[in-house]
């Protein structure tokens, strides 16, 4: 009777623990673009890979592969990109995606054309199930002229976004803490966008590596950065160049809903799979990210 009991115990405790919600992590699918970044490769390996992310403890997605003229990601449709997410456990949560302006809309400040870009987009990445989509980044302006009317894009995007039931942001690189004139472009950007329509998905590595600090940002700009790209040199945690702790602490300065993993690559003595595995390890083990944002 009593090893029944026993047993029992065991049970109900396994199945207490398993019923915890896990911690939401999201993957961005550029960091093991060699396995699955061409359609070939997708369709070859993307359903092992998928089952391997949700078994590490990843979440969620964000893809880096939306072709607009052809309204797929990854070579299949936004349906069946969703579906092959959902069956490994994956939600599709974002998309990095954008059509950038032409030296002549830039200099007319004309965007007409290109918002049109934008229609299809929408519906593409609605369709897969996803909640946002990413500007991955634009250079860097040269004059307060065209910083002026990329900001009005952006919130002619953002927009359109709102309309849609989607969310629009901003990847940060490390060229946006450059300056145009006077003012760095990323402050100009921040003071000439409507937090009402548009976000700004901090890339933190690439902030480091600009020589600001991500949390002076988000004491700078509450409630600005809806999104983070947690990153480091190689996998999370291996160069020490990186306060993961303070960043996640000050996660309700900055707004913060959703984080997403990505890896540029690896220092060559492991493949981006182990990495990537060796990131979700990192975040599970650690003390300092909540279960949910969100």
């Amino acid at each position: 009777m009593k090893k029944v009991l026993v047993l029992l115990a065991l049970l109900c405790t396994a199945v207490s623990m398993s019923a915890k919600p896990k911690k939401q992590m999201a993957l961005q699918l550029y960091s093991i673009r060699e396995v699955i970044g061409t359609p070939e490769l997708y369709a070859k390996n993307h359903v092992e890979v998928f089952k391997k992310l949700a078994a590490w403890g990843y979440t969620a997605v964000e893809a880096a592969n939306y072709d607009q003229g052809r309204g797929t990601f990854y070579g299949v449709t936004p349906q069946q990109f969703r579906a092959d997410c959902e069956a490994a456990g994956l939600e599709c949560l974002s998309s990095h995606a954008t059509r950038g302006l032409t030296g002549e809309e830039l200099k007319n400040h004309d965007f007409t054309e290109a918002l049109k870009w934008w229609d299809k987009a929408i519906a593409d990445h609605k369709a897969a199930g996803m909640s946002y989509i990413v500007t991955p980044g634009w250079g860097t302006p040269k004059t307060l002229e065209e910083a002026q009317t990329l900001c009005d894009y952006t919130n002619a995007i953002g927009r359109k976004c709102q309309a849609a039931g989607l969310r629009y942001g901003y990847h940060t690189h490390s060229h946006e803490y450059q300056k145009v004139g006077d003012v760095r472009w990323i402050d100009f950007m921040m003071q000439h966008t409507d937090p009402n329509v548009f976000f700004w998905q901090m890339d933190t590595y690439w902030c480091v590596m600009g020589q600001q600090s991500p949390v002076e940002y988000f004491k700078r700009y509450p409630g600005r950065f809806r999104m983070l790209h947690i990153k480091d040199l190689y996998e999370l945690g291996q160069s020490g160049m990186l306060g993961f702790d303070a960043i996640f602490r000050a996660a309700d300065t900055a707004g913060l809903d959703d984080y997403v993993v990505e890896m540029e690559g690896t220092d060559g003595t492991i493949d981006i799979m182990e990495g990537v595995r060796r990131c979700a390890e990192f975040l599970s083990k650690s003390k300092f990210v909540r279960k949910s944002y969100r």
